[in-house]
């Protein structure tokens, strides 16, 4: 900018240079005119004023000329130049803006990455100290733990001797220990399987002497004995453990069992406060129950176990199995219900009164699972799936029967006592035909007589309805009053009508079950659908809710 301006003041003075040298020769020109007059009014050509007035004409057209030509020209030159000087004023300016927009982005943006490079130098510096000092303290750390983990093994080296000294100890007793359960054992095996046991150590000593004489029967009768013997060590030996070992019986276990499930639904009972209680779902069969435990029992491919014979060990294997294959839950809802009161008036008009009430309804849920849902859940392979499914067909029902309630005239008791505890009664009334619940009190007994096979044997009907069991006994002469003392096995019937008050009963069946036992003057029951259960119940003699028993025959 100071360079343009410099250079546009030169040209003004050049061009006032220019007006001086003209007024210089307009000066010259006055001195050669003055020494002309001169002259000329020597020779006395012209006058003064003459002279004058035509140099002055003259001179002042020249003059003029000369002026406005000058003038023209510098005039022309200083706009030209002026012009001139404009544009590069203008384009100066738009350099030096140019300029100057460059330096502010270029100043900004540097000062940008000049902030982030500080900040990242800041942040890197913070991160190494950082770091410096996570690394200090991890190898104090590592170094105390180094020191502590030295002095751990100090002291299990010195535990160890001292285990292993005891495990030593334990080991020997471990060992006699082993030795008398293998005695035990030995000894239930050789009760499950008396004749089995007896033949095989015999027929290997004399198997060589009975083929050298010919004895070609008595091979085929160790040969079976052996195939007996092998039946029995397999998940077929479940059918073998109705006996007693050790004061253990599958009958008593399953008892057992049966009084802990039991106690299960009554503490659900007893956790919360309710009005009414409604009880759902189902116990498995028990059947079911035991032909998985046989088979995860005997044919586990790690620990194999026969399972003729019952010892503690068995029992809280089946019992496992048990709750594996069941779950409690509840819950409870509030109900609004109508409720009826009937009262009289002194003119012994009974009038109604209907009232709406809010009851607390607990729902007791009892969930199983199948036999096919087993399979999964302890993963059997296909030999495992395909012994538990023979354990269960059709043809073993018999078999079933003996392992589960035994053989003699107590069979329909022992069915009975196996289903203490069963909720909602699904197996029996499902089993009788009903697509829904009914009450279940008689589809039980027929279920527990159809299970010993005395529905087929003609001794005891097949009945849901009470007043048709009691119809059906009569008939068969096979009925007696309250005041017999009955058997066990005997059906009893209860006639309801007044229920907890001495007084007439309007001489019809409005409930069933089978008796357990007759003791000191009073009368031990098994009865489904109390409380939606199966349970126990008693009653002295000649009772008045009592109103007969159906009898087997010849009683």
């Amino acid at each position: 900018m100071k360079e343009i301006k410099t250079r546009g003041s030169q040209k003004q003075v050049h061009a006032l240079d220019k007006t001086a040298d003209l007024a210089s020769k307009m000066k010259q020109g006055l001195v050669r005119s003055k020494d002309q007059f001169q002259n000329l009014s020597d020779d006395g050509q012209v006058t003064a004023d003459e002279y004058a007035q035509d140099k002055v004409k003259y001179w002042s057209e020249d003059a003029v000329h000369d002026v406005a030509h000058g003038s023209k020209e510098t005039a022309k030159k200083t706009y030209d130049g002026g012009k001139k000087l404009v544009r590069q004023i203008k384009q100066k300016q738009r350099n030096a803006d140019s300029i100057k927009q460059t330096a502010k982005s270029t100043g900004k943006q540097t000062f940008k990455t000049m902030e982030r490079n500080i900040k990242t130098a800041k942040q890197s510096a913070t991160k190494g100290v950082k770091t410096a000092e996570q690394a200090s303290r991890t190898t104090i750390k590592t170094t105390k733990n180094a020191a502590k983990t030295a002095k751990q093994t100090a002291k299990a080296a010195q535990k160890t001797a001292k285990a292993s000294a005891k495990a030593a100890k334990r080991s020997a007793q471990a060992a006699k220990k082993a030795a008398e359960t293998a005695a035990k054992t030995a000894k239930a095996a050789v009760k499950a399987t008396v004749a089995a046991i007896k033949a095989i150590a015999a027929g290997i000593k004399s198997l060589v002497a009975a083929i050298a004489a010919g004895g070609w029967v008595a091979v085929v009768i160790i040969i079976v004995i052996v195939m007996v013997a092998l039946i029995v060590g397999s998940c077929f030996g479940i059918f073998y453990s109705s006996g007693d070992t050790d004061g253990l019986t599958m009958q008593g276990v399953i008892q057992e069992v049966n009084t802990e499930y039991q106690a299960k639904i009554d503490e659900t009972k007893n956790s919360v406060s309710y009005d009414i209680l409604e009880m759902r779902g189902s116990r498995a069969r028990w059947q079911d129950v035991l032909a998985v435990y046989a088979v995860k029992t005997a044919a586990d491919p790690d620990n194999a176990q026969e399972v003729a014979t019952m010892d503690e060990g068995k029992r809280d294997l089946l019992k496992s199995v048990f709750w594996d294959m069941h779950e409690i839950s509840k819950s409870t809802k509030t109900k609004t219900i109508k409720e009826y009161t009937e009262t009289a008036d002194e003119s012994g008009n009974i009038t109604t009164t209907e009232t709406e009430v809010s009851k607390t309804v607990l729902y007791i849920t009892v969930k199983h699972m199948t036999v096919v849902e087993m399979k999964s859940k302890y993963g059997f392979n296909i030999d495992q799936k395909a012994q538990l499914d023979e354990l269960l067909s059709e043809d073993k029902a018999k078999l079933w029967s003996a392992v589960l309630y035994g053989s003699g005239n107590d069979d329909i008791v022992n069915v009975a006592r196996s289903q203490l505890g069963n909720v909602g009664g699904q197996p029996y009334w499902s089993w009788y035909g009903f697509n829904g619940r009914v009450e279940w009190c008689a589809c039980f007994v027929s279920w527990c007589a159809n299970e010993c096979g005395y529905i087929d044997a003609g001794v005891i009907p097949k009945f849901a309805g009470c007043g048709n069991g009691v119809q059906w006994f009569k008939d068969h002469g096979q009925w007696k009053d309250k005041t017999y003392t009955p058997n066990p096995g005997d059906i009893v019937f209860c006639d309801w009508d007044h229920k907890g008050h001495s007084g007439p009963q309007d001489g019809r069946a409005d409930h069933t079950g089978i008796v357990e036992k007759t003791e000191d003057g009073m009368i031990y029951t098994i009865e489904g659908n109390i409380g939606d259960t199966c349970v126990e119940q008693k009653y002295p003699i000649a009772h008045y809710e009592v109103l007969g028993f159906g009898v087997f025959p010849g009683h």
